[in-house]
């Protein structure tokens, strides 16, 4: 199969406008013949969802939660960037469009990152007419500030709970079309299939998570807003109910997979404390604004701290390392994600850690409060940091915050061409579950921007130039690819349920993790990776032998969701580690050690992967086929990365 895509010829910047005018048209008295499915009801599914609805389509929206505020988009805290250049500091469409693609190290594609940038000025207007609160200065006008990856203030925020704010204001949209009955919402329901008829994606099939009904739901589209799948790795900043398996359902389908081993790793998380911890915390990447990160320049001084013998404070400043600011001058503490995580493993694998574990470095605001006062930096980050001494019970005002890398999110996804439309015709997917915008490395604050993006700006547009060329006809749930769906699926359920083996779901997901971070996490290298793909084999056949799921599918069964994801996780797991294996470069936030500079940072290899890898699903038992888009740059030049 060629992949196609579907990136407009002309000038970067009339691509997008062009493009729309190219696109098929639906009469609006015709909007109301066609169904659409919506997987997921976080930033990217609820402005599509009430996008749709407010367009006149017909919108069934299907989400895990008990409610679609309680998607996992609330749990984002530092901002959604934008290019409003209201800061006056040198910021432009170009400027954020450049950032982000020098940010993702190259691998992501041009089109795609502008458009991106493009339409970020409009997301922010949208949720200000909806009132979200975003941060105000003295003036009235809406506030900036800077996030790593960047020199001007571009990030727009609602103090440490951005994610909520924008969500409410989605999810404000998305009711009214509930209201009006364009949508319809399907509350703590999971999709377990995707369906297809002539090729075609005609619907899904979900299963009740309350009562374990498995049912079919037909309709004309289907798009997936279901979000990342770094709960692969067990312990990672994700809420513990995000997942992979509508995307895997969907690559069985024969949905091409897009980068799967592009993970991020975020810098600014709560160590480990314990090995009962089922997730991790984030803690907003804006601290690094005012806060600066360092360690003890003696392993002895290192020691004496883990050991409890002497505190930060006792720490002379002459034998303090703000080792970001020493290495990257130019940037200091606001260095990218990847950048700043790679450096803090280092010092610590140097011995020079902190805490108890020798995991963790300092995140100090001492000189901030100096300069500024306590007030003012209340006033910017109060809740974040009583969100922090709720979880470890040390007072940031008073002593440093100790932060660590962890699993973030993934820019891997389901490969998408420029309308958001997977290889499988009539099936999307938008936001995180998706590859296109981010390359190897997610800058902050485009989460947000890329959801919102996708949702109100994009696929509205796009999805409507599909439904043009289908038939109004519905293909009732008792067609035959239905029924064979259903089967499938009830199938797998039994098949979980008649292992009844010794070893519980979680047991099986946490020995998952740890080989995935040990072998697959932030650094990597082939010897680890052939490994890891044996042993996640291995733990595979171990899982359909011993795993042990109690009770029933037709009742509340949170062992069998659970179990379901995981039998996922395990495939999607060694596609990953496929995947980082043959990249033989580093990127982003791929970071081989055989390939490294002399200074220790990434080195690229422009010349063999400057390409997107989709993987294709070949069947059950043989090995998934790589394909391989080539990515091409007209308006950047590839150039090392430096933050110095």
């Amino acid at each position: 199969m060629i992949l196609d895509s579907k990136i407009p010829a002309g000038p970067l910047a009339e691509k997008w406008s062009k493009h729309k005018f190219n696109l098929k048209l639906v009469n609006p008295a015709n909007k109301r013949k066609y169904d659409i499915i919506v997987v997921g009801t976080g930033l990217a599914g609820a402005s599509a969802a009430a996008s749709f609805g407010e367009l006149g389509y017909n919108v069934k929206a299907f989400f895990y939660q008990d409610s679609s505020r309680r998607a996992h988009s609330i749990a984002a805290q530092g901002g959604i960037n934008a290019a409003k250049n209201y800061p006056n500091d040198g910021d432009s469409i170009f400027r954020l469009f450049y950032d982000t693609i020098k940010g993702g190290d190259y691998r992501a594609r041009e089109a795609n990152v502008y458009r991106l940038a493009e339409v970020s000025n409009d997301i922010i207007d949208q949720c200000v007419a909806q009132g979200v609160p975003f941060a105000r200065d003295y003036g009235g006008l809406l506030d900036n500030r800077s996030f790593g990856g960047a020199q001007v203030s571009r990030t727009f925020y609602a103090r440490g709970q951005t994610g909520q704010q924008l969500l409410l204001g989605a999810y404000s949209a998305l009711s009214r079309q509930v209201q009006k009955g364009k949508v319809k919402l399907y509350p703590r329901t999971e999709m377990v299939e995707l369906v297809k008829v002539d090729g075609k994606a005609r619907g899904i099939i979900s299963r009740n998570m309350v009562t374990g009904a498995v049912e079919a739901h037909s309709a004309h589209a289907v798009v997936l807003a279901t979000g990342g799948y770094g709960n692969v790795f067990f312990l990672s900043t994700n809420a513990m109910g995000c997942n992979g398996s509508a995307v895997w359902r969907a690559y069985k389908k024969g949905a091409f997979f897009g980068n799967p081993c592009f993970t991020q790793i975020h810098p600014t998380c709560i160590p480990v404390h314990g090995d009962q911890q089922s997730k991790l915390t984030l803690m907003s990447e804006s601290l690094r604004n005012d806060g600066r990160v360092w360690v003890p320049k003696k392993v002895e001084d290192a020691k004496k701290i883990q050991s409890g013998e002497i505190t930060p404070q006792d720490i002379k400043e002459a034998d303090r390392d703000y080792y970001l600011e020493r290495i990257y001058p130019s940037f200091g503490n606001l260095v990218p994600r990847d950048v700043a995580s790679r450096n803090a493993k280092k010092v610590c694998d140097e011995g020079r850690g902190v805490g108890n574990t020798g995991l963790a470095v300092y995140l100090d605001f001492e000189d901030a409060i100096k300069r500024d006062g306590e007030d003012v930096i209340r006033a910017k980050y109060g809740n974040l940091f009583q969100m922090y001494e709720k979880i470890t019970a040390d007072n940031p005002y008073k002593t440093p915050m100790m932060i660590y890398p962890a699993v973030h999110y993934t820019m891997g996804g389901l490969w998408v061409d420029y309308n958001l439309q997977t290889t499988v015709p009539g099936l999307y997917a938008i936001g995180e579950c998706n590859f296109s915008d981010h390359g190897a490395n997610r800058l902050g604050a485009s989460a947000l921007m890329q959801g919102l993006a996708d949702g109100y700006f994009v696929i509205p547009y796009t999805i409507g130039d599909y439904l043009a060329q289908t038939p109004y006809d519905k293909i009732p749930t008792d067609h035959p690819e239905f029924v064979q769906s259903l089967k499938n699926v009830n199938d797998r359920i039994q098949k979980l349920l008649d292992v009844n083996g010794q070893t519980t779901v979680l047991e099986f997901h946490k020995r998952l993790g740890r080989i995935m971070w040990e072998k697959c996490g932030m650094a990597r290298n082939a010897k680890g990776l052939t490994e890891a793909v044996e042993e996640i084999k291995q733990l595979r056949a171990e899982f359909w032998k011993d795993v042990k799921v109690l009770g029933a599918n037709e009742e509340l069964n949170m062992t069998l969701e659970n179990a379901l994801r995981v039998a996922d996780f395990m495939e999607l797991a060694e596609l990953m580690v496929k995947d980082a294996l043959i990249r033989e470069e580093s990127c982003g936030g791929h970071f081989r050690e055989e390939h490294q500079t002399e200074e220790n940072e990434a080195k690229r290899d422009d010349e063999g992967f400057t390409f997107v890898s989709a993987w294709e699903y070949k069947g059950e038992g043989q090995e998934d086929e790589l394909h391989k888009e080539e990515l091409v740059f007209e308006n950047v030049k590839l150039t090392q990365r430096s933050y110095k």
